[in-house]
């Protein structure tokens, strides 16, 4: 009962806040991406190896914290305010999401295994195109769920 009582302001303000440390986690790891795809030829591949670590944690950690996090509070938003249009759409984009989530952990799965970087910038660039799809794909899950709904909130 005492849940039921509860303003949108105290249910829902805390998922503004989950949505801007997620991105602030993006842009890191769109700083370490860029680092990574412009590696000049002088670093050794020990340096290389190094920076793909980095990149390759935050890239896991983003992944995780959409998937078991964002999402999560996104959809039980749309719920809450009954959006059936905001929800459906949100299945679509949430299977064009998951979709790059594969692309995304093979790359990790791949550069964990092996110290061979030599298909590293091919592969960064498929890479960057699967983190393009994934990005507008979750920016409008956020528009449908969560920004449709903050004059609700406030």
């Amino acid at each position: 009962m005492l849940e039921n009582c509860k303003t949108a302001k105290e249910r829902w303000g805390g998922v503004s806040e989950i949505i801007d440390r997620w991105l602030e986690e993006r842009q890191e790891m769109l700083v370490q991406y860029c680092a990574l795809s412009g590696l000049n030829e002088d670093l050794s591949d020990i340096q290389r190896g190094e920076k793909l670590r980095i990149f390759c944690q935050i890239l896991v950690d983003y992944v995780s914290a959409g998937h078991f996090e964002v999402y999560d509070q996104l959809i039980k938003e749309g719920r809450e305010f009954d959006d059936a249009d905001a929800l459906q759409e949100a299945g679509k984009l949430y299977d064009v999401v998951d979709k790059t989530t594969e692309k995304l952990l093979d790359f990790n799965d791949k550069y964990l295994e092996t110290d061979d970087l030599a298909a590293l910038i091919p592969d960064l660039s498929q890479l960057g195109e699967a983190l393009e799809i994934r990005f507008s794909a979750e920016d409008r899950l956020i528009a449908v769920l969560h920004t449709a709904h903050k004059d609700l909130v406030s």
